[in-house]
């Protein structure tokens, strides 16, 4: 019997940090970030559903996320229009992802998790949190990254605290020492659980 484990958080936050870490102490992570990737890629449905409302942020056969980024910033609208392509791909490829790995401790990493009302399809949740400084620090020294872009993200991300409140488990990502210890003992939790139950 697998157990599913929810990573969320807002962004620049530490989720990808700390899901490497879990993959480390033996559990096997899928990452929605990257199953959104693979279906920006050549010749995958979204790349031909994305050329219907934004077809210039489609470059060489593939969805370029920097202009799709921009025309999204230009145009808000735009948003919920590329999630409602977007959603259902990651979604089949999430299924697919658990029923690969039936005996096993499986990390979703979804950015999105609460806000797309998810939450009820995992044995738990882990949030990851820092402060907001630190968090706008980690985001604006990413490449291509602009502070209006940021507080696009952050608008439509609940607060961080909320989420944290409705996670079972937080995880300090202020420090390496702190994310690491924080994985051991939910990772210790979980094979608790799965023996007592």
């Amino acid at each position: 019997m697998s157990f599913l484990l929810g990573l969320t958080g807002s962004i620049g936050m530490g989720k990808s940090t700390t899901a490497r870490l879990f993959v480390e102490h033996g559990c096997r992570i899928w990452n929605a970030d990257g199953a959104v990737h693979e279906a920006y890629s050549v010749n995958r449905t979204a790349v031909t559903q994305l050329s219907k409302i934004a077809p210039t942020s489609i470059l060489d056969g593939c969805v370029d996320r920097r202009l799709l980024r921009k025309l999204i910033s230009n145009d808000p609208t735009l948003l919920s229009k590329v999630e409602a392509i977007i959603h259902p791909i990651v979604e089949k490829s999430r299924q697919s992802f658990t029923k690969k790995y039936p005996k096993d401790i499986l990390v979703f990493d979804i950015p999105l998790l609460f806000e797309t009302g998810s939450q009820d399809q995992f044995d738990a949740i882990a949030c990851v949190l820092i402060d907001y400084k630190t968090q706008l620090e980690r985001v604006l020294a990413r490449k291509n990254m602009t502070k209006s872009h940021f507080d696009l993200i952050f608008s439509k991300q609940l607060p961080a605290i909320q989420k944290a409140n409705r996670a079972d488990y937080v995880i300090d990502t202020s420090t390496p020492s702190s994310a690491k210890s924080s994985v051991i003992k939910i990772i210790t939790d979980i094979k608790k659980r799965l023996k007592d139950a």
